[in-house]
């Protein structure tokens, strides 16, 4: 009659005290041979099959996938026939020369009755020896009726993968990841946690799709001028800005009234320009450069002011020259000119150099605020933003005025944040009140 043998966990070495399963290669009911791989188990050191000595039926199981087995308690029991048949005692079935080690091994007889263990070694690695330490089978269960064994066939095991925790081959697991495509940092090539995570990271990147090539525009003629340029202003001047939300109501009724007179129309832009002569007779610190070798400031005595204005080739700035001799009407005349000029392309070299002043009229992009760049070598801009109906407190209750913003950029190396501000301030109440402009008439 056959009997119930129970193997338990061996002594995996080093200290170990127990292994995680990490999975059942045999469920009860199989038939194993001698030497046959029954579980995979993890321990700090490296992931094993543990191969049963026991060729039989397999009876019962003992641990869950990820439970840990302490080493010496049961893994399976299993029916063998009974002593003196030559089961337990039968041989591993034959493997080649040369095998990769995977377990423990079949117990070989020596000459002096002692059993050895012996382990199977791959195609590519070492001829087969003997193993140094012996691994008990465990105690034997009490004999209970069994029906026949029959024989299995040989069974050959795979190469294992060394990894330092099963942390790490779960997070293999969890990524889909072929832990034998991974090469180990770690001594004699253990496979570590980075190891994994620069694997997944890898994997990763290569299942991003390549971007399509980009269109490389050249930069050159008008466009490589003004980048040549705004990168220069961008690099040498430390330049600061400051804002300030104005009611431009009062300002935009003045002009549709100047336009319900005979002669040509007044824009806003012409009005904003003669705000800033007027500004900039207030403050002339601001119509200013600094010299090239930084060795001082350039007053002016004239105000060339230039305006940002689209054309087809881009962004140019004209420059209205002597501006601050120019009446409002004339301004707006100026103004107009150069504009056309400007959407025509037949701006003179002239005509878009030499500005002291720059006058960004935004709001005709239909925005609020910006922080512009300046026009090097000036040493100041005013930004304004588009006209828009806003809530508002006029005279103490809460009405619907027309509001801008107005922005001012300048060069904090001719002045002080007092001396822009005190100009902002100035451009805003003339906006607000627009008779203000008369004290500079």
């Amino acid at each position: 009659m056959p009997v119930v043998r129970e193997f338990p966990l061996p002594d995996l070495g080093e200290g170990l005290t127990g292994a995680e399963v990490v999975r059942w290669m045999v469920e009860v009911g199989d038939v194993i041979a001698v030497d046959q791989p029954v579980v995979e188990v993890e321990t700090a050191k490296a992931v094993v099959e543990v191969p049963c000595p026991y060729g039989g039926v397999v009876t019962a199981r003992f641990g869950e996938v990820g439970e840990e087995i302490p080493v010496g308690s049961p893994l399976v029991t299993v029916a063998v026939a009974p002593s003196g048949s030559g089961a337990d005692e039968m041989p591993a079935a034959p493997v080649a020369d040369e095998r990769p080690l995977v377990g423990y091994g079949v117990m070989a007889s020596d000459k002096g009755g002692r059993r050895a263990r012996v382990r199977a070694v791959s195609a590519t690695s070492v001829p087969e020896r003997p193993v140094a330490a012996a691994v008990p089978a465990g105690p034997v269960a009490d004999a209970v009726p069994v029906g026949p064994v029959a024989a299995a066939p040989p069974v050959v095991a795979s190469a294992v993968v060394a990894v330092i925790s099963p942390l790490v081959r779960r997070m293999a697991r969890d990524h889909g990841l072929d832990l034998a495509r991974v090469t180990g940092s770690g001594p004699d090539g253990l496979i570590m946690r980075a190891d994994v995570q620069r694997a997944v990271s890898e994997a990763s990147r290569a299942e991003v799709p390549a971007e399509p090539a980009a269109d490389v525009v050249p930069l050159r003629g008008l466009r490589r001028t003004i980048a040549e340029k705004l990168t220069r202003s961008h690099r040498e001047i430390p330049a600061a800005t400051c804002w300030v939300d104005a009611d431009a109501t009062e300002l935009m009724a003045m002009r549709a009234q100047l336009n319900r007179a005979t002669g040509p129309k007044v824009s806003v832009l012409a009005l904003l320009a003669r705000i800033c002569t007027a500004g900039l007779a207030r403050f002339p610190e601001l119509n200013s450069s600094v010299e090239s070798d930084g060795s001082g400031i350039r007053r002016h005595a004239a105000v060339h002011l230039g305006f940002a204005a689209q054309s087809e080739r881009g962004l140019v700035v004209p420059v209205v020259r002597d501006a601050h001799l120019l009446n409002t009407e004339q301004l707006g005349a100026e103004l107009a000119r150069l504009t056309e000029s400007a959407r025509a392309g037949s701006l003179t070299p002239a005509e878009l150099t030499g500005g002291t002043f720059t006058l960004n009229n935004y709001g005709v992009f239909g925005v609020d605020g910006s922080t512009p760049i300046l026009n090097h070598p000036e040493a100041a801009m005013l930004g304004v933003g588009r006209i828009v109906p806003k809530p508002w407190v006029h005279e103490g209750e809460l009405a619907v005025r027309q509001v801008t913003q107005l922005s001012f950029t300048f060069d904090h190396r001719v002045c002080d944040g007092g001396t822009a501000g005190g100009f902002l301030r100035f451009v805003a109440d003339c906006v607000e009140q627009p008779g203000t402009l008369l004290r500079q008439l």
